[in-house]
Parts: C-alpha cells; sequence; structure tokens
C-alpha cells in the first residue's frame, strides 16, 4: 500500500483522507488552521458519511472503522506529507496558490512523489510546469462528499506520464471508484464533470431570475425528472459548505 499526503482538510480534503484510509492507505492530512484539523477529524469519526455512519449503514465493519482512523494521522506540520509517495492537493481554488504550493513541495518531496490535484477546473499542464516532474502530475477530480461519491475524474496533461495515469487510476479503482481519464484543457473552466455542472446551473439561475420557479423548485423538478440525489442549488451548497 502507497502513503498517501492530503493537504487541506475541508470538506473534501477530509473527505479524501478517509476514502483513501478505509482503502487500507497510510494518510497524513495536513492543514494549516488547527481548528480545522479538529472539524475534519471529527467527521471522518463521527460525521454523516464517517466511519461511524459506515459502520451502522453496514459497509464497513468495527474493526474496519478502527483500522481506518488508526492508519489517518491529522497534523499541521507539512514535513510528514513530504515523504508520501502520492499527495492530493485540496486546498482553496486559487491557481496562483496551488502553483506555489507545488513549487514549493517539489522541491521537498523525492522524485518518485506523484502530485495530484483535486482541481476543479484549472489546467492541469499549469500546474505541472511549476515543478521538475510534470510527468508526475495529474489532476484527480472527487465529487462531495467523497466518501459516498464513484467519481474520479483522472486528468492527463500532455507531460503526464503513462506510469501516472496507471497508478492513480488503479488506487481510485482500489478506493471503489470509477476512474474515467480525461484530457487537460486550457481553453474552458472544468474539465468535463464541471463544464456540463456549471452550464446547468447558469440555466436554472436564469429560470429563477425570469420568475419560472423558485431555487427550490427547481432543484425539486430536477430531482424528480433525472432521478438526481439533489438539484442544481442544493450541490451548490454541499459542495461548498457540507452535507448535513
Amino acid at each position: 500500500m502507497e502513503t498517501i499526503g492530503v493537504v487541506g482538510a475541508g470538506v473534501m480534503g477530509s473527505g479524501i483522507a478517509q476514502v483513501m484510509a478505509v482503502a487500507g492507505h497510510t494518510v497524513v492530512c495536513q492543514d494549516i488552521v488547527v481548528d480545522q484539523l479538529e472539524a475534519a477529524r471529527e467527521a471522518v469519526d463521527r460525521g454523516r458519511f464517517g466511519v461511524r455512519g459506515a459502520v451502522e449503514r453496514g459497509k464497513l465493519t468495527p474493526d474496519e472503522a478502527v483500522a481506518a482512523l488508526d492508519r489517518l494521522t491529522f497534523t499541521d506540520d507539512l514535513d510528514p506529507v513530504c515523504e508520501c509517495d502520492l499527495v492530493i492537493e485540496a486546498i482553496p481554488e486559487q491557481l496562483a496558490l496551488k502553483i506555489g504550493f507545488w513549487r514549493d513541495l517539489d522541491g521537498r518531496c523525492p522524485d518518485r512523489t506523484i502530485f495530484a490535484s483535486n482541481s476543479s477546473g484549472f489546467p492541469v499542464q499549469a500546474m505541472a510546469a511549476a515543478t521538475d516532474r510534470p510527468d508526475r502530475v495529474i489532476g484527480w477530480h472527487w465529487a462531495s462528499p467523497a466518501p459516498v461519491m464513484k467519481m474520479a475524474e483522472i486528468v492527463r496533461a500532455p507531460a503526464t506520464s503513462a506510469k501516472t495515469v496507471a497508478t492513480v487510476v488503479r488506487l481510485a479503482e482500489q478506493a471503489g471508484k470509477n476512474p474515467i481519464v480525461v484530457n487537460d484543457t486550457d481553453h474552458h473552466w472544468g474539465y468535463v464533470a464541471n463544464r456540463v455542472y456549471f452550464a446547468m446551473v447558469s440555466e436554472a439561475q436564469k429560470v429563477v431570475a425570469e420568475g419560472v420557479a423558485t431555487r427550490e423548485e427547481v432543484d425539486q423538478l430536477l430531482v424528480d425528472c433525472f432521478r438526481w440525489p439533489t438539484g442544481p442549488f442544493g450541490m451548490t451548497k454541499g459542495a461548498g459548505s457540507g452535507w448535513t
């Protein structure tokens, strides 16, 4: 099993860390905000989609839940992350911030370490260009809530090696996800999932602005029509602030 570093302990980062720990990997989840680390630890343990809930739903045995928690460490120290085989970045969605992060990490990690960004749409090639390992930089876009959603949008930049793609696809499959490899783009926001999703949100907002229906009504109509678990406005809220 690989050692996995997850940087960013928010809604996405904590969920990703949980998934990888449940899959059997030793995981270090890092954040610079101590209070966020405590919130992440609580979410993984007792949150709606945490391991205790998985036990109650019959998805994990009690022993499996305890073992997953034992494999997962929360810290504000970046040094343990730098020793991992794979680092998954789940920091705020600001391209300059991500580029600076990867540039710094590139000088601190061994050559074997793969860098995977959970960006929702920034070009992976722009992040890869900040490093001396563009062949080992890839996008791994997750959906929220990470412990439940099967999506694994694996984004291959022009320089990403076949070996890197194969490794991340294998890890996604082992974690119970359904990896789909897509090509990077520098012309549009989003890869596949978010380009289509934002087009839907844009049209839903027009419907509300025109007075055709309320936000709640739009959500309910789309849930009832397409059997989605939530509508566009509910998805936007849940992805940003978590699911209650």
